[in-house]
């Protein structure tokens, strides 16, 4: 796909050996690289892709289990992840129900990817370069203007 052409479904993906499948009900929202110290450790990277969707949207199928990084933290991250090989395909907030994100890297698509801001910049590495939308933390805007650039590329 190229970056001027627009998302349909179905959208999949999965985890690195084949046996946690999803696919998404509804598009995504957003697209955003995300710098906190958190998704460098979860992607192993100077960085982790976000897909944004509504939680409801995701359907999995294959055996998984999930990991809350804080358990008696009430809004610990909930990490959804294969009980194969381990791989992390989404994560959302413990009881949140409104959106989740899908690891990017796990799509089975990834040809279109193009984020279109940053979040947690603070912890950015030096080496990166920043193009787009640039939050030095969490936006303020709950991804308002994220999910406005990408859907004006990618939706409309």
């Amino acid at each position: 796909m190229s970056h001027s052409a627009k998302l349909s479904l179905p959208i999949a993906g999965g985890c690195q050996c084949g046996q946690l499948r999803y696919e998404l009900t509804e598009l995504p929202s957003t697209l955003y690289c995300c710098h906190c110290t958190e998704c460098q450790g979860q992607a192993t990277s100077a960085f982790g892709m976000s897909l944004r969707v509504p939680s409801h949207a995701i359907k999995l199928t294959g055996e998984y289990g999930s990991y809350f990084r804080d358990e008696g933290n009430p809004n610990a991250v909930e990490g959804v992840f294969c009980t194969q090989c381990g791989s992390r395909v989404t994560h959302r907030g413990r009881g949140d129900d409104s959106g989740a994100s899908i690891k990017a890297g796990s799509l089975d698509d990834k040809s279109w990817l193009e984020p279109v801001g940053h979040i947690w910049t603070r912890s950015a590495q030096k080496w990166v370069k920043l193009e787009g939308l640039i939050y030095e933390e969490q936006p303020e805007d709950n991804y308002a203007a994220l999910i406005q650039a990408f859907q004006s590329k990618f939706i409309a």
